[in-house]
């Protein structure tokens, strides 16, 4: 299933996940590095922070200060790979392939799935071994096109910037429903990029 709250306004929603892709749009138009990054999170921090459909329970919106990250690390922006596999239900998706993406010599893959509804959209959920302990037990997203959360395309791949891996909004508050990486999207290696706990 999609990611979504139990309860709010759904068009309070439209307009956060608006917001999401417009953070996501501007890191596009800027392109790698660093910079781009930083303005991606400050975007993101502020949006959490104010508005309703927040994943930030309200009652601790006062406090919050910005989600934490690993350092910014510009070898974990890599380009995957689409490799075409038979169409196989996953909830509300349906696994339409596998992205491969080389890292330091080290080759790795991802399963990449399609949400199965009006519009689509690409979905990269993962795991990897700093799950239950730096980061999520359940994992967290990489793309999610949806929702905005998508970088684009670099030649015939597709740009998967790990600083940019966020945790489903369910690790903030319970109200929320999120479907999590599954055990074939669990990377052995440790993912020292993207949001952490």
């Amino acid at each position: 299933m999609s990611e979504h709250p139990v309860s709010g306004s759904p068009l309070d929603l439209v307009d956060f996940r608006h917001h999401v892709a417009d953070g996501y749009a501007k890191w596009r138009a800027a392109g790698a590095g660093e910079d781009a990054w930083w303005a991606w999170r400050v975007q993101r921090d502020e949006l959490f922070s104010l508005h309703s459909q927040s994943p930030i329970p309200a009652t601790e919106r006062e406090r919050f200060t910005g989600l934490p990250f690993f350092d910014y690390d510009s070898s974990w922006r890599l380009v995957g790979h689409l490799q075409a596999l038979p169409e196989e239900p996953w909830g509300d998706f349906v696994l339409i392939g596998r992205l491969w993406f080389d890292r330091q010599g080290i080759e790795m893959s991802l399963n990449a799935y399609w949400l199965d509804a009006y519009g689509g959209g690409l979905f990269v959920p993962f795991g990897d071994a700093t799950n239950g302990s730096a980061t999520y037990g359940g994992g967290r997203y990489l793309i999610d096109s949806t929702k905005g959360a998508y970088l684009g395309r670099e030649g015939s791949g597709v740009i998967m910037d790990f600083n940019g891996a966020y945790h489903p909004s369910c690790v903030h508050d319970e109200q929320w429903t999120c479907p999590l990486a599954p055990p074939e999207n669990r990377l052995a290696i440790r993912v020292e990029a993207g949001e952490r706990l």
